[in-house]
């Protein structure tokens, strides 16, 4: 069986030593999945600069996407740190559950999100008229759909390396989702 472990900072090398320095002065700590990725020479820049690239999504409709994907793709990892970020762009407890589970019926549009994410996720992306029309009726754009897609990949990525690797979660655990209202 293969153990997967955290490297420490003195076994990555310099670039990723580096990294690990702006993490520690950006969050106050290094998240062990970002740890992980510096595993190999380039992947933790790589992801990093993928993750944070311009983007025409708010916070908050990127936070959408992630709570979405993490759920689909049941990665608990994701799920804790997606729903620490989410409350700091001003989601409620109520509403990052609801998020997960995708729906925000608080929001028309960022409802139109919710829905559309959860759909292209479960579905591979293969969706009805009816629901790209539900996504471009609430206001988005082909350049926002293109956003989207890249925000489930760069989520997706981190949801199965947690879901491979099982690493400890940093994070205080979102709590589970009840399973007659999932």
């Amino acid at each position: 069986m293969q153990n997967f472990s955290i490297p420490k900072k003195e076994e990555v090398n310099k670039s990723n030593q580096e990294i690990f320095e702006s993490l520690e002065e950006n969050l106050g700590f290094i998240p062990n999945l970002y740890a992980y990725y510096a595993k190999n020479e380039t992947a933790l820049k790589d992801y990093l600069q993928f993750q944070n690239r311009k983007t025409t999504l708010t916070k908050k409709e990127i936070e959408i996407i992630n709570l979405v994907v993490s759920q689909k793709n049941a990665c608990v990892y994701c799920l804790s740190a997606h729903t620490v970020v989410a409350s700091k762009t001003g989601f409620d407890d109520d509403q990052i559950i609801e998020i997960r589970r995708g729906k925000a019926s608080f929001d028309h549009k960022l409802n139109a999100l919710a829905e559309f994410t959860e759909t292209v996720v479960a579905h591979n992306g293969k969706i009805t008229e009816q629901e790209k029309d539900a996504f471009f009726g609430a206001g988005y754009t082909e350049a926002n759909l293109i956003d989207v897609i890249m925000k489930i990949g760069d989520k997706t990525i981190s949801n199965l390396i947690h879901n491979i690797s099982n690493l400890p979660v940093d994070f205080p655990e979102a709590p589970a989702l009840e399973k007659s209202a999932a």
